[in-house]
């Protein structure tokens, strides 16, 4: 039997999806996972080394991170991770429609802050909860 090399290739190609709110270890745990192919949002905001996050920017930041991720799915590296918040299906579906696309196994991994880590980012207190209240999961 002649096997599909096609369904091979997609086979062995993975996008891992990292999902927690802001502090919950997000970036710590993507850079466990052994890949340089690791597309977050957040670096939007970094310039010189400096996080200058502006509310403005978060479309584009969110844009940005799309389209690294693409740029690597059209280059077939084998392990992408995506490290953003994701809170939400509308969040997740630009991502499930390009692995779909490019071949690529999805794998959603949420990271739960029971270690009480530290939101770096400095977002508030209520946006955190309005984060946590929005979150969708599917088992």
């Amino acid at each position: 039997m002649k096997k599909n090399k096609n369904i091979e290739e997609s086979l062995s190609k993975d996008l891992i999806i990292v999902r927690g709110i802001p502090g919950s270890g997000k970036s710590n745990f993507a850079e466990l996972l052994g890949t340089k192919a690791i597309c977050c949002a957040d670096d939007y905001h970094v310039h010189n080394g400096e996080y200058l996050w502006k509310a403005k920017a978060m479309g584009r930041a969110h844009e940005w991170c799309q389209r690294k991720c693409a740029k690597f799915m059209k280059r077939q590296v084998e392990r992408i991770v995506v490290t953003n918040t994701n809170t939400t299906e509308r969040e997740l579906k630009i991502y499930y429609d390009l692995a779909r696309n490019f071949g690529y196994k999805v794998f959603s991994v949420i990271i739960e802050n029971r270690h009480d880590g530290i939101n770096i980012h400095d977002v508030p207190v209520e946006t955190l909860e309005k984060m946590r209240n929005r979150f969708t999961i599917k088992l």
